[in-house]
């Protein structure tokens, strides 16, 4: 029985462990803490079978302004943290160029448009029903011209992508969610994208199918790494686990991880904020307000505002700027209630400047595979990517065209 070792108890990462166990490997899958506690915890709880683009970078001189001055709440930054993120940027920026932006897409969306498919596969196996909506969720404008791009985008996707949505005027909104009663201009509900209550347990539930199925999950430290014989092996809690193959899916810790073995991948880190509010309104989906990026979602805990992008030091302490803005944004829109948080929570979304994750196989290390820089998408397409990364270790005809993922020498 062939063996692999999987790094990184994220969505990707747990994915990752059930597609090649489904294929026969025997497979540890190594954290160093438990399954869905890191970013795959704090996102939005959406499977955005809509996001069939990678986020690109603004090029107009108003949208950097924006930016620059600090007005747009969907992007922020710390001027001292900005001499670590100008390389990737700059790289970013560039990739951002619409023809090249336009490549990205189809390579992107070709995982993107699988997403909700294949995670629909283990949700029934793992019995996580109960954490699923099924009507979409609603993007929601504030301002006439901003409606008017976000139409023409929906139009696009649809039209490509077969992507399936319908515009919604205030009214349709207020019939629906009646606790919104802020002032807005219309919006796109997109169909068929599919609300997660609870992201972070979803990720569990998938972790406690892979163990009913014969996994193995320990707690370890990545770092500990190394060839072993003809594999590798790395040191966990109960013990040395040796494996013919080792899988890297660390989300934004993966580049530094892997700087000593020679690989260097230019990472865009995005901080992200949540807060959960309860005692106030209920929605039956979530809302992402354009006008100042962010996503309200129902959720176990309450309601939870998610805030859009920070580029700030790693190490750097909480800033929640955005999120203290997106709480006065949302409460224009609805009662929130009261925040059940003592405090914010945030975490990092791995952005690679090549705008697409990395998936195969190390060009110059044998047995060491790669499967991480998934941007803001890891809890979206950690199933359908899973598949592709497991297709392409066992040999398989790949569901997706492999190539423009594959990691670069």
């Amino acid at each position: 029985m062939r063996s692999a070792v999987v790094l990184g108890a994220g969505m990707v990462g747990v994915s990752t462990a059930l597609h090649l166990q489904r294929r026969g490997f025997s497979v540890t899958l190594v954290d160093r803490r438990g399954a869905g506690e890191e970013t795959s915890f704090g996102n939005a709880g959406i499977i955005q079978s809509e996001a069939v683009e990678p986020y690109p970078m603004p090029r107009d001189v108003v949208s950097l302004a924006r930016v620059a001055i600090g007005v747009a709440n969907d992007v922020r930054y710390r001027i001292s943290a900005l001499p670590g993120h100008i390389g990737p940027l700059a790289r970013y920026w560039w990739n951002s160029e619409p023809h090249r932006h336009a490549e990205f897409t189809k390579a992107y969306a070709s995982l993107i448009v699988r997403a909700v498919e294949e995670h629909a596969v283990f949700i029934a196996a793992a019995g996580a029903d109960d954490l699923i909506g099924h009507d979409g969720y609603f993007m929601v404008h504030r301002k006439d011209r901003q409606f008017e791009d976000g139409i023409a985008k929906a139009k696009h996707a649809h039209e490509l992508y077969g992507v399936p949505y319908r515009v919604i005027t205030p009214e349709d909104i207020r019939a629906l969610e009646p606790s919104v009663t802020g002032a807005l201009v219309g919006g796109i509900h997109w169909t068929g994208a599919v609300p997660v209550s609870d992201p972070g347990r979803l990720v569990k539930l998938y972790a406690a199918l892979f163990e009913r199925e014969g996994g193995t999950i320990a707690v370890g430290d990545a770092a500990s790494l190394k060839p072993a014989g003809s594999g590798w092996s790395v040191e966990a809690s109960a013990g040395r686990v040796e494996a013919e193959i080792a899988v890297v899916a660390l989300g934004p810790w993966a580049p530094e991880f892997l700087e000593p073995y020679g690989y260097h991948f230019s990472l865009v880190r995005k901080r992200g904020y949540h807060r959960h509010f309860a005692g106030g309104a209920t929605l039956s989906r979530p809302l992402f307000d354009m006008a100042y990026g962010f996503v309200i979602a129902p959720m176990a805990r309450g309601l939870r505002i998610t805030t859009g992008a920070e580029f700030t030091g790693r190490d750097s302490g909480a800033t929640p700027v955005q999120l203290v803005r997106a709480e006065k944004a949302a409460r224009e829109l609805l009662d929130l209630g009261t925040s059940v948080d003592p405090d914010p929570w945030f975490g990092t979304r791995p952005f690679l400047a090549s705008m697409l994750p990395v998936i195969g196989e190390a060009p110059r290390h044998k047995g060491l595979w790669f499967h991480f820089g998934h941007g803001h998408q890891g809890f979206t397409l950690g199933p359908a990517s899973g598949r592709l990364f497991a297709e392409l270790v066992t040999g398989e005809a790949p569901s997706v065209d492999p190539t423009p993922f594959l990691p670069k020498s």
